[in-house]
């Protein structure tokens, strides 16, 4: 099958939609499936270098998020490389530049054309003109409008789901989380090394939180209860890896809590490097309010720790049993949960409970049924056309 994925974002951009893409690529290559990558340039991408099956288009930063990319031109050429490639199947990953050319070309090319929703946009409304221009309505009519005629949509999580039934999308739409590659986050060098990097001792309790340092992650939240859980736990420290515009604002609180001796901020890391930040920790916490899968939890419990994180349909799903991990409401939950984990360490080990989550979120199982569905969108569309093609003929 020729598969061809449509992206604003995409390596080396650091985001949960590029890592989930590229788990997709390499699970669909691994089943003899060709997949190529649309989408956009990027400034740490040499326009002459080859990257092979990856076709960018030329692309501006998107307003008061400049982190992310916007095609501007291409809609033809991606059509023509397409038509060459013989595409067998579009599958979408953004509501934006690359989405649309995207449909463009399967609609050209008479081939179905899937959409994988990503993305809560309601949470992040601020970062265009401080919230005063788009409102929840525009988000509802935006995705409406790009999902329509879509054979088929994905939603990583039931949160997802919900939010697109409220929207009152008439495209089928399934629930297939994110996988993650097991044995990529089970390998790691010393962790004592690690440690020493950031001056942090081996028998030293520590608190790890990977993410795009955005107001939305509500990691202020988390540095807020560190005071408290110092209390109970003196020796626990806290990891903060990523960057992003709220860094000086949290740093800033951090200084002023004098915590500066129990937080450590490493900014952005390569991502190969990740799964040795995840089995430097002894517990993956999360507050922020904005994920529509969290692929930084299944990471965490792919490299065999437990989460704590806020409570949503998501997250209470995900972590469903203590040995996975938990979810909290408030503050003083968050403490009670944090201190519990960091102080019984054997209470919650539970091998075959975390063997079965694993499973449910392996890379293996989420290319498995990505490709259970291409299949079956397959003939949906061959069948809606058919009929389409009979009653004109009538």
């Amino acid at each position: 099958m020729n598969i061809g994925i449509f992206t604003d974002t995409y390596y080396p951009q650091v985001s949960g939609v590029a890592t989930s893409i590229k788990t997709l690529k390499e699970q669909l290559e691994s089943h003899g499936h060709n997949v190529y990558i649309f989408t956009t340039t990027d400034p740490k991408v040499d326009q002459n270098h080859y990257e092979r099956n990856i076709f960018r288009f030329k692309s501006i930063p998107f307003i008061s998020f400049t982190d992310r990319r916007i095609a501007v031109r291409g809609l033809f050429r991606a059509y023509q490389v397409a038509k060459e490639l013989n595409l067998d199947i579009v599958h979408t990953q953004t509501e934006f530049s690359m989405g649309w050319i995207g449909k463009f070309v399967a609609k050209n090319l008479k081939i179905p054309c899937l959409h994988t929703y990503h993305t809560m946009y309601e949470d992040y409304l601020h970062y265009v003109a401080k919230g005063r221009l788009l409102k929840p309505y525009h988000v509802k009519q935006m995705s409406r409008s790009f999902c329509y005629h879509m054979t088929g949509i994905i939603a990583p999580s039931e949160r997802v789901l919900t939010t697109l039934k409220n929207y009152k999308i008439k495209a089928p739409i399934s629930i297939i989380p994110t996988g993650v590659n097991i044995e990529k986050f089970q390998q790691y060098d010393s962790v004592p090394k690690w440690r020493a990097k950031y001056g942090i001792a081996e028998q030293t309790p520590l608190l790890l939180t990977v993410s795009r340092l955005a107001y939305e992650k509500n990691i202020n939240n988390l540095i807020a209860a560190m005071p408290k859980i110092i209390e109970k736990v003196p020796r626990a420290r806290l990891l903060i890896v990523g960057d992003g515009p709220a860094r000086e604002d949290l740093v800033e609180q951090t200084e002023k809590l004098a915590l500066q001796d129990k937080i450590v901020f490493t900014g952005e890391v390569d991502n190969d490097d990740v799964p040795h930040y995840y089995h430097m920790a002894n517990l993956f916490v999360s507050t922020s309010i904005s994920e529509s899968q969290g692929l930084t939890y299944i990471e965490a419990l792919a490299s065999g720790l437990q989460v704590v994180a806020t409570h949503s349909p998501y997250t209470d799903q995900l972590l469903d049993d203590p040995a996975i991990g938990t979810t909290f409401l408030n503050e003083d939950e968050l403490v009670a949960s944090i201190c519990q984990y960091l102080t019984s360490t054997t209470k919650f080990d539970d091998k075959k409970k975390l063997a079965s989550k694993l499973h449910d979120i392996s890379a293996d199982n989420f290319g498995e049924r990505v490709l259970q569905l291409y299949k079956g969108c397959q003939i949906i569309y061959a069948k809606e056309n058919q009929t389409s093609h009979s009653s004109e003929i009538s």
